[in-house]
């Protein structure tokens, strides 16, 4: 079990107090479907300037196959301060979405790469792999919140927990918030899961459906909150760890041997 929080932890918990009061699955408008330049350049302005500390930046994919093998079809954006969600189309774009410059000239290439924006996924992985092996982009400064689960859980961790596990698990919703979240899951998934009938290439249909468009919005904006839950609980030691091995699996899915598919993904990291 990780260590209680001590006082150096205080600013993170002055942060979750905020956030918690502030942040709901209400408080944003709908997503900004972004499927020109001048659209990815709006997106770099906005990311520019943002706190560090706690993080403002949070991240998730959506594709067919999501890995080297796939492709990419969304890539989700949340500005927390900003409380605003940037569905980028990664498919129709391509490359141009990541090369193109804001008033800075800095690209979301850069932003990407760049250590010194932290950068919250949930279980980096295969977005990392997909992102390397199709655009050639180092994912550096990530947060990921699987790991942070795992380092603050009361019991074994022999394995890691899934999102929509943590979600119902440990995301502070209301009953109406987690009836919405529920049934916006519910509907994305009848559209995309085989099992259910579904497909992954209705991430590829353009326009992109509302029910898809609202399922990709959905939990990239319920990050922060499990970003404040754990934060909360986790010690220094634990948190630099965690730092390290998020770094640790950017660098596994790049190389050649990463497989991003089998039980073994549900492992936790060795000695945890």
């Amino acid at each position: 079990m990780a260590p209680d929080l001590n006082s150096q932890d205080v600013g993170s918990l002055k942060f979750t107090t905020t956030i918690l009061n502030a942040l709901s699955l209400g408080d944003s408008p709908n997503p900004t479907f972004i499927d020109t330049l001048p659209g990815v350049a709006e997106v770099i302005d906005s990311l520019e300037g943002l706190p560090i500390e706690p993080p403002s930046i949070y991240i998730d994919l959506e594709g067919v196959n999501l890995s080297r093998y796939g492709t990419i079809s969304i890539l989700q954006i949340y500005i927390h301060p900003l409380k605003r969600v940037y569905l980028i189309d990664v498919l129709s774009l391509r490359d141009k979405c990541f090369s193109t410059p804001g008033e800075s000239s800095r690209t979301l290439k850069d932003i990407l790469e760049s250590s010194a924006i932290p950068k919250v996924f949930f279980d980096v992985r295969n977005d990392s792999d997909a992102l390397y092996h199709h655009f050639q982009i180092k994912l550096a400064g990530i947060l990921d919140l699987q790991l942070m689960e795992l380092a603050t859980r009361n019991g074994p961790r022999r394995y890691v927990s899934g999102l929509a596990k943590c979600i119902e698990r440990d995301a502070p919703l209301s009953i109406t918030e987690r009836r919405s979240w529920m049934q916006v899951k519910d509907k994305g998934m009848q559209l995309f899961k085989p099992e259910n009938g579904g497909s992954y290439a209705v991430f590829n249909e353009r326009p992109l459906r509302e029910d898809i468009s609202l399922y990709c919005a959905q939990d990239v904006r319920i990050l922060p909150l499990l970003w404040a839950h754990y934060s909360k609980r986790i010690t220094p030691a634990w948190k630099q760890r965690v730092i390290r091995v998020s770094t640790e699996r950017v660098e596994q899915s790049q190389s050649p041997g990463y497989n991003g598919h089998g039980p073994h993904k549900a492992l936790a990291p060795a000695f945890w």
